[in-house]
This record gives structure tokens, C-alpha cells and sequence, in this order.
């Protein structure tokens, strides 16, 4: 450790900040809306350093006169309000992990929002007084549309509201929240187009598309080990490493970072290979051979992936997260180790889902894997109704999109599930991830509604009755049937507690007794209650 006593990483021991105070934690709030960090409130004099004989009296009276300082006189939150607590300040849950800021404000937290607006003002004026408009209707529509986006993307990214993360910066999650709100709109926009019109509509954004695709075939020949090709007898094997495979695994790596639940992430897994097996009669490439699906992508893709995000969980619930600011760090080592930090959380949550605690929270994972499914379906129903090949660019940027999204979506989702009193509202993002699923399925049904009305083979139908079937019994016995009977018991016992010691006082011949005195006296309360 250097002589200043901070490490390497310009992180500061708890009993450091100050030295003759306890550590004291920073409770995560949510950011002002340009993103501004206020500094730390100043050392405090010496008739209060002196509770320094009573930790926990120095802890609160120290952490409520900076949550006083950070509000300031207009009463709004600074730097140590970001990822914890999107709403404001609240007790910390036992699955919350403690912060230690030094609330350094820099360059980088400030607001920009004026120097946004005249560079935004600069353009356009350029634009408008510099530039020659083209005589092409097309390009200049084009051109229009672009314009409006970054425009709207500008006012976003300074003035939206913060959501629960904050790193690498507040704007990187607004900027996202944005560009959720125009998929959004563009999705309405081909919602009411007629189909010929919507699929001809993309030849405005590639040339190349608007043109019916074949969907290539995964199934057929099945042989692992093929005789009759002497010349690569697994030649059946290197057919399907294709680009798909580290797809696979770093999907599902970033998903299990977002669910944060090894049990679900699974669950997804095999239940999405099931509705491959079900769904393959109406897309093509849902057909592919067994050890296809259950080798290769439950086991290798999906389950490495899903077993290096658990790996990844299990360090950053055991990181600990204490802050400096850049220019506080005294070695070269340690600012280039907190420049790497910036792209890891402020703090962390762990996530306890608990599907089986109450019937709210049940419906609310089921709800969160019904959404999963719905969206890895649009992926490959949304390829075939408009005509995108799988490595077109726009497949992709789906992808990105929805990396960036998910995991604030998935946050805002637990929060409102887990703490209704505090977070009285799903999240902004959560909403717009759900709205988003939902258009791109009615979309798949305006564009192509024979492929979805596609009966299903008889066994696939009595498989999934079957399933809905134990679902809803495991439910109803779970949350009805089971606490009926608990609570048919538990009266039952009281009753034959209470006339035991009824019979108690008969035979001892007094007819009286303080047991039940008190419980006589324990029912009139209830009654007055």
C-alpha cells in the first residue's frame, strides 16, 4: 500500500474516510438528470468528531447530515444517488452490497446540457445556411428522418430520466432509453403498413431486402459419425459450427448476467428447445437434429455460458465497491485499474426471485419467462414476415439492442417485484421492453398469420396440454389447496389446545383458571380491534 494508505486501485479503506470516523456508507440514490456529482460534505468540526466513542451514533448522525448536504436547499439528490435506489433513499435490503464513495465531481459527471444544445444549434444552422438541399426527395427524406432521430436522441440523453445504473455513465442508459422509444415508433410505423408495403419499406433502409429469403434447413441427415463420406465422416458436426455457436454462448452469458438466477436461466433454455421441437412444422430452421438441440446448444452454448455468467455473479457479489476519483489516485497502476472499473458496476444486487414465496411473485417469474420466450420467438418469426437474412446487420443491432436493454429491464422488473411500498411503478424500461415484445409479435401475426395458424401435430398438443395442466395444479395446490389445509390445522390444534386446558381446570375442581383469563381477556382485545 503506498505511504497515503490508499491501494492501487485508489480504493479507501473503511476506516479511513475520515480517519477518526467510523466508514460510513453511501447509500445508492438515484442521479440528477444531467448526470451531476456534487462532492462530499467537508469534515466535520470537532465537537461532532467526538461521537467517535459511539460508532453507531457517528455512522447515522454522519450519513444523515450528507444526505441533508447532497440534497441541498432545492431538495434534490447528487452523486451518491445512482444505482441502487432509482426513487430516492431507502433502507438497504440484505442482498444490496455496501459503497464507499469519495464523491470526487469531475469533468466527466457534470451536466453538459448547454454545450449539447449549441453544438445541436451550430449543425443545424449549418445545415441550413451553408449547405445546398439536394433536389433528390428521397435522399432529402431520408436525410429528414435521420435528423429528427438525432435530435430527439440529443434531448434524450441530457434530460431523460435515470434509471438504476449508472456506469459506465448515466447518458450510455438514457441514450438506450431512447433509442427504445424509436424502435418503438418504428415498429408502430410497419404495424400499419400493409404487408407488401412494409416488406418494400426496408428496401429504404437496405437495397438488398425485400426480397423473399429460403430458410436453411438444420435437420437432415443426423449421423454424428457418417460411413459413408469417407473423406470427413463428421462432417455432419463442422456443418453446424457456424457463426451461431459463440452467438449461442455469449447470448446466454449476457442473459444469465441479467436474470442473475441459475434455475431460470436454465428453465429458458430447455423450454425454448421445446418450442423449437413444437414450432419446427412452421419455420424450417427450427429443424435440427436431437444432438443439435441438447448436445450442442443446451449443453455446450447455453450451459457454458450460463455457468461462466454464474461465475461472473458470484465475483461481483463479492467485489467490493469503493470508489475515488481519478485525479485522488497516486500510482499509475490505479487509475488505469479504476478506468477498467468505470465499465463494471457502482454497486451490485443480488437477485433472490423466490417464484414459490407468495402467488405474486410466482406469476411474475412465470410472466418474465413467458416475455424471455416471446422475444427469442421474434427473433426468427420477425426474419421470416420481412425478409432479413440471419446475418443481416439489422438482425444483429436487434441483438445489441436488447443486450443493453435487458439487464435495466430486468432490474426495474425485480425492484417493482421485490419492493412494491418503494417502487409504486414498473420501470420506464421495463415497459418499453414489454411494449416493444408485444408490437413485434402483432406484427408476426398482420404479416403472416397462415404460418402462425399452422395446426400442431397431435402428440406436440397433448404434450403441452399436459405441461399447462401440471402448472396449474402445482399452482393451485401451492397457493390455495396447501394454505387452506395449513390453516384448517393450525385451528384445528388451537381448538384442542384450548380444551385441554379446559379439562385441566375441571379437574382440579376450582372451574377457574389464569390461562383462560388471559385468553377470555385476549379475545375481547381482538374484538375491540
Amino acid at each position: 500500500m503506498p505511504p497515503s494508505g490508499r491501494h492501487d486501485n485508489g480504493s479507501l479503506p473503511p476506516p479511513s474516510i475520515p480517519p477518526s470516523l467510523p466508514a460510513v456508507r453511501l447509500r445508492a440514490a438515484p442521479r440528477t438528470s444531467a448526470g451531476a456529482r456534487p462532492a462530499l460534505s467537508p469534515p466535520l468540526p470537532s465537537a461532532e468528531r467526538g461521537l467517535g466513542a459511539h460508532p453507531r451514533r457517528a455512522r447515522a448522525a454522519v450519513a444523515a447530515m450528507r444526505r441533508g448536504e447532497r440534497r441541498g436547499p432545492g431538495g434534490a439528490l447528487g452523486k451518491a444517488a445512482l444505482e441502487e435506489q432509482p426513487d430516492g433513499p431507502g433502507p438497504r435490503r440484505s442482498t444490496e452490497s455496501e459503497v464507499y464513495d469519495d464523491g470526487t465531481n469531475t469533468f466527466f459527471w457534470r451536466a453538459h446540457t448547454l454545450t449539447v444544445l449549441f453544438i445541436l444549434t451550430c449543425a443545424l444552422g449549418y445545415v441550413t445556411l451553408l449547405e445546398e438541399t439536394p433536389q433528390d426527395t428521397a435522399y432529402n427524406t431520408k436525410r429528414g428522418i435521420v435528423a429528427s432521430i438525432l435530435v430527439f436522441l440529443c434531448f434524450g440523453v441530457t434530460q431523460a430520466k435515470d434509471g438504476p445504473f449508472s456506469r459506465p455513465h448515466p447518458a450510455y442508459w438514457r441514450f438506450w432509453l431512447c433509442v427504445s422509444v424509436v424502435y418503438e415508433l418504428f415498429l408502430i410505423f410497419i404495424l400499419f403498413q400493409t404487408v407488401q408495403d412494409g416488406r418494400q419499406f426496408m428496401k429504404y433502409i437496405d437495397p438488398n431486402l425485400g426480397v423473399p429469403l429460403p430458410e436453411r434447413d438444420y435437420g437432415g441427415n443426423c449421423l454424428i459419425y457418417d460411413p459413408g463420406n469417407e473423406t470427413d465422416p463428421f462432417h455432419n458436426i463442422w456443418d453446424k459450427l457456424d457463426g451461431f455457436v459463440p452467438a449461442h454462448f455469449f447470448g446466454w452469458y449476457l442473459k444469465t448476467l441479467m436474470i442473475r438466477d441459475w434455475w431460470m436461466c436454465m428453465i429458458i433454455s430447455v423450454m425454448f428447445e421445446f418450442l423449437e421441437y413444437s414450432l419446427e412444422h412452421q419455420l424450417p430452421n427450427f429443424s435440427e437434429c436431437w444432438w443439435d438441440h441438447w448436445i450442442m446448444d443446451v449443453i455446450l452454448c447455453n450451459g457454458l455460458g450460463i455457468y461462466c455468467g454464474m461465475k461472473t455473479l458470484s465475483w461481483l457479489s463479492l467485489k467490493t465497491y469503493k470508489w475515488q476519483g481519478l485525479w485522488n489516485i497516486p500510482t499509475y497502476k490505479g487509475k488505469m485499474k479504476r478506468i477498467v472499473f468505470q465499465f463494471t458496476p457502482y454497486s451490485w444486487v443480488k437477485f433472490e426471485w423466490k417464484p414459490a414465496s407468495s402467488l405474486r411473485r410466482w406469476l411474475a417469474v412465470c410472466g418474465i419467462i413467458f416475455v424471455f420466450l416471446l422475444a427469442e420467438l421474434n427473433t426468427f418469426y420477425l426474419k421470416f414476415v420481412l425478409w432479413m437474412p440471419p446475418e443481416h446487420y439489422l438482425v444483429l443491432l436487434r441483438l445489441v439492442f436488447f443486450v443493453n436493454v435487458g439487464g435495466v429491464a430486468m432490474r426495474e422488473i425485480y425492484d417493482f417485484m421485490d419492493d412494491p411500498k418503494f417502487h409504486k411503478k414498473l420501470g420506464q424500461q421495463a415497459w418499453l421492453v414489454a411494449a416493444i415484445t408485444a408490437t413485434e409479435f402483432l406484427i408476426v401475426v398482420k404479416y403472416d398469420p397462415y404460418t402462425l395458424t399452422l395446426s400442431l401435430p397431435f402428440y406436440i398438443t397433448q404434450c403441452w396440454i399436459l405441461g399447462i395442466i401440471l402448472v396449474l395444479t402445482w399452482t393451485a395446490w401451492r397457493f390455495f389447496i396447501r394454505d387452506i389445509t395449513l390453516r384448517y390445522k393450525e385451528i384445528r390444534r388451537q381448538k384442542q389446545e384450548h380444551k385441554y386446558e379446559k379439562d385441566k381446570c375441571l379437574s382440579n375442581g376450582d372451574g377457574h383458571s389464569s390461562i383462560l383469563d388471559e385468553q377470555n381477556g385476549n379475545k375481547l382485545r381482538e374484538r375491540k380491534l
